[in-house]
């Protein structure tokens, strides 16, 4: 029988999904970063084309112009960023309803912007097999991106403070990543997401 699902377009990997808990994980093998409240977005680069892709694969290029000009503007030749495509308020907070009147406008907008958090592919070198220590650096080397693309911060230190921190702020919550551990796709204990039960995004089922 044939398969009746439909084909993920030629470039597109599935990300890594966080494995969700309600304890942060402890051990100086952890890093922390803040979790946005946006849409997955796989970004891809090969020369001159760029496209943008929904965890699931849908292509969202046409609606977000500026990472599109900015992942164009790096001094390279491909790559495949993994990240959260958002749209901040007046306080620099990433707001959901803003991102999604964002989207819904023919053309998009200029307001969505991508916070970087994973580099999978750099020129040509798959850098999935290597540690997150490396794609950190290697992501955190990259320069001259317009602000499109921006860097999602990670933090070291006692995980419960950040996450403390993290809900104070009013974000999601916080993602834990094992430090020694390569990229991969699909549900991974490697990544765990701690959500914050007062943020919005608690109470919301939406495709992401």
């Amino acid at each position: 029988m044939l398969s009746c699902l439909p084909s993920l377009p030629s470039g597109f990997i599935e990300p890594c999904l966080p494995t969700p808990s309600r304890t942060v994980p402890i051990g100086r093998g952890w890093a922390f970063e803040v979790k946005h409240d946006g849409f997955r977005f796989i970004a891809r680069r090969e020369g001159e084309r760029v496209r943008v892709f929904s965890r699931h694969g849908k292509d969202w290029t046409d609606k977000v112009p500026a990472i599109v000009e900015a992942l164009r503007a790096l001094p390279i030749e491909s790559a495949t960023l993994d990240g959260e495509g958002v749209v901040v308020d007046d306080r620099g907070v990433t707001d959901f309803e803003r991102l999604r009147t964002a989207l819904a406008g023919r053309g998009g907008s200029h307001s969505v912007f991508l916070y970087g958090f994973d580099l999978l592919h750099l020129d040509g070198d798959d850098l999935r097999r290597h540690p997150w220590e490396i794609r950190r650096a290697t992501l955190t080397g990259l320069r001259g991106a317009p602000p499109g693309i921006r860097l999602s911060e990670h933090l070291d230190g006692d995980g419960e403070t950040i996450f403390r921190h993290a809900c104070a702020l009013g974000a999601e919550g916080i993602v834990a990543k094992r430090r020694d551990r390569p990229y991969r796709s699909g549900r991974c204990a490697d990544w765990v997401k701690v959500k914050n039960p007062e943020a919005p995004a608690a109470t919301r089922v939406i495709e992401r």
